[in-house]
């Protein structure tokens, strides 16, 4: 097993389109890179505590790699924007890929650069690539939110999948 941390806006939206991959045995909503010990959502919301929500990754490395989920990973956000994801703005939701080890810092920057100068943006793609930091579990309600409360998760992001719809075809 392994682990990904991966912070791209609303928490909310980052959970399905990696749970969906075989090899992944858990993704879950939480709060990483601040200075508080075990925040709440509303701590983290009101932006006082440093950190930014994310989703954490366990996954078999012999069915789905980090590079795949680091390739889904910016199928899923803007790469261009630091100051949030779509709706959601402050440094709470700024995009980061968190790594544990060398590899997987290798892989992120790697990748990073190679979108960098794919074309695909034109402008410069201002993702963090970040060492990994304690990870807090968000609450329950926000576990697996997109099951639970499927039309709200639909308005929630909606103004995300019309980006990548347009964006990542």
């Amino acid at each position: 097993m392994e682990r990904a941390i991966f912070a791209g806006g609303c928490f909310w939206c980052m959970v399905q389109p990696f749970e969906e991959l075989d090899g992944i045995l858990s993704v879950r909503s939480g709060y990483t890179a601040g200075h508080l010990e075990n925040p709440t959502y509303e701590e983290v919301k009101a932006g006082t505590t440093g950190h930014t929500e994310a989703v954490e990754i366990i996954f078999d490395e012999n069915k789905v790699s980090f590079s795949d989920l680091v390739e889904l990973y910016w199928a899923q956000t803007d790469p261009t924007d630091a100051f949030g994801q779509f709706e959601d703005r402050g440094d709470n939701y700024r995009p980061v890929i968190f790594y544990f080890d060398d590899r997987q810092k290798e892989i992120a920057e790697q990748s990073k650069a190679n979108l960098q100068t794919s074309g695909r943006f034109d402008q410069p793609i201002v993702t963090t690539i970040e060492a990994a930091q304690p990870f807090y579990l968000a609450e329950d309600y926000h576990q697996g939110f997109y099951k639970k409360n499927p039309d709200h998760y639909a308005q929630s992001s909606a103004i995300r999948h019309k980006f990548l719809e347009e964006n990542w075809k």
